[in-house]
């Protein structure tokens, strides 16, 4: 192997160092960046002439000038409220910032992983739910990241912003009951989502306030999607003892529950009062105007933000986890009961 340079004055390339040494380009690659899948002799060989012509890595881009956001998977209104949230804050930053989708396809995830390594961002705002695994991946590479609405509970060093799910379901419930409504009924979400838990165990705690029984018939479990509202919303209101107020967990299972309403012929808010969760700007499009828990995602995508961005920067913020108050925005889905009868 002649190391003699022709041409000393020139800098050096990998290229060169793989000509040199009698390899090929990714194997110089994969020593200089400590990756495995070389023969212990070429990395020897490759180490060796790296030394002598005194190679240095080029310097890697700024990992401050970009920050990544992560969703399972973007859809609705509910994930754009989110992204513009971020990018508020990226912006005042002058962050760049990489959306990555990676499908319901759980071996995806390690692709995202491996890109998310290799780009060495800033920090990481995800939306989608990590596994332990992946998230001491991401911290091996001093990577930190902020969880968006966690799905499911997280050990206490895991940093987080979520929203006052419980005393939003108590909220929506309350202004059921006091408008008189004795039959109130829930479409719940997915069991294993924890705020769907949580909206869930405050729509209960307002039953038990009001001294109205929790009648398990009046409870149905839907996904979080209209056409998951709309089943939920027909099972409910084909009984003969049908709920006079419906509490949806989010205003998409509204959306279906409205639907289900027109079916029967059913008037809101006179013959079913509706209430939903979230806020998306369609529940003040709906005919009538959504009454609805407004849960603030752009606020929250904020704090997310901030957060991670913080913690990129090295500081120790006062807490790691974060939960944005939510507020009942009462519209035109929901009125008195309207059959003194059912008062009883």
């Amino acid at each position: 192997m002649d190391s003699t340079r022709a041409d000393p004055s020139t800098p050096v390339t990998i290229a060169y160092i793989a000509e040199t040494a009698g390899v090929s380009v990714p194997t110089v690659s994969k020593v200089i960046n400590g990756r495995s899948g070389v023969a212990a002799e070429t990395r020897a060989r490759v180490e060796a002439l790296v030394n002598e012509f005194g190679y240095r890595r080029p310097a890697p881009p700024n990992r401050g000038d970009l920050m990544e956001l992560v969703f399972e998977q973007l859809e609705h209104l509910w994930g754009t409220e989110i992204i513009r949230g971020v990018q508020r804050v990226a912006r005042k930053h002058h962050v760049g910032v990489v959306l990555t989708e990676f499908g319901p396809q759980g071996s995806a995830i390690r692709y995202w992983i491996d890109d998310a390594i290799e780009r060495r961002p800033a920090c990481v705002v995800t939306v989608a739910q990590l596994t332990q695994e992946q998230r001491d991946q991401l911290r091996a590479r001093g990577i930190p990241f902020v969880v968006f609405d966690p799905m499911n509970e997280l050990p206490d060093d895991v940093p987080f912003v979520g929203a006052t799910n419980w005393s939003g379901g108590r909220a929506a419930t309350r202004h059921l009951a006091g408008l008189g409504h004795r039959r109130i009924a829930m479409v719940g979400g997915p069991d294993q989502v924890l705020y769907c838990r949580a909206r869930l165990d405050g729509y209960r705690s307002a039953l038990d306030a009001e001294r109205l029984p929790a009648d398990p018939a009046l409870l149905v479990r839907a996904e979080l999607s209209l056409e998951g509202g709309l089943a939920a919303g027909r099972e409910l209101l084909a009984r003969p003892d049908r709920p006079t107020a419906v509490f949806a967990a989010n205003d998409l299972q509204a959306l279906g529950v409205y639907q289900a309403a027109r079916e029967r012929g059913l008037r809101i808010p006179d013959d079913l009062s509706v209430v939903g969760f979230d806020d998306l700007p369609v529940a003040a499009l709906m005919d009538p105007p959504l009454t609805t828990v407004h849960q603030p995602l752009i606020e929250m995508a904020v704090a997310a933000t901030e957060l991670a961005l913080a913690l990129g920067r090295g500081e120790q913020p006062p807490q790691l986890g974060v939960e944005l108050a939510t507020t009942l925005k009462v519209r035109g889905s929901t009125g008195p009961l309207s059959d003194p009868v059912q008062r009883s």
